[in-house]
C-alpha cells in the first residue's frame, strides 16, 4: 500500500507566490524521485477550534496562512530511498543554499509526519 508524508505550516500571506515557487521546485524533485502525487493546499476555510486547531498547532500569526500538504509515495521503502537521494542532492545542488534561496516560511513551526494508510476510497 502507498505511504504518505503530511505537512502543516504557517506561511506569511505576503509570501504566497514565493511559497508556490518554492513548493514547485521541491515538489518537482519529489516527483523525480518517485512520488506518485504531491498536493499543496492554501488556507481557505480554517476555523479556530475550542481545544486546538491548525493555527495553534503551528503557532500561526494573523498575517500568516495555513498550508496543508502531502506527498504520496508508492511505498515506505520508496520514500526512504528518495529522501536518502535528496540528502545527497542537498549537499551538492546550489539551489538548496538557504542564504541564496531562503525558504519563505518558518520551518521550525512546521508539523509533519509519515503515515501508513489503513484504507482508501476511490
Amino acid at each position: 500500500m502507498n505511504y504518505i508524508d503530511g505537512f502543516v505550516l504557517a506561511v506569511p500571506k505576503e509570501n504566497k507566490q514565493k511559497f508556490i515557487e518554492h513548493a514547485q521546485f521541491m515538489d518537482s524533485i519529489f516527483m523525480d524521485y518517485g512520488a506518485l502525487r504531491v498536493m499543496e493546499c492554501w488556507e481557505d476555510d480554517v476555523e479556530t477550534g475550542v481545544n486546538t486547531d491548525f493555527r495553534r498547532a503551528v503557532d500561526a500569526e494573523d498575517a500568516e496562512a495555513i498550508v496543508f500538504s502531502w506527498i504520496e509515495w508508492p511505498s515506505k521503502e520508496a520514500r526512504e530511498e528518495a529522501y536518502r537521494l535528496m540528502e545527497d542532492l542537498m549537499k551538492t545542488d546550489a539551489r538548496f543554499d538557504s542564504t541564496k534561496y531562503p525558504v519563505p516560511f518558518d520551518g521550525s513551526r512546521m508539523i509533519y509526519g509519515s503515515f501508513a494508510p489503513v484504507f482508501n476510497l476511490p
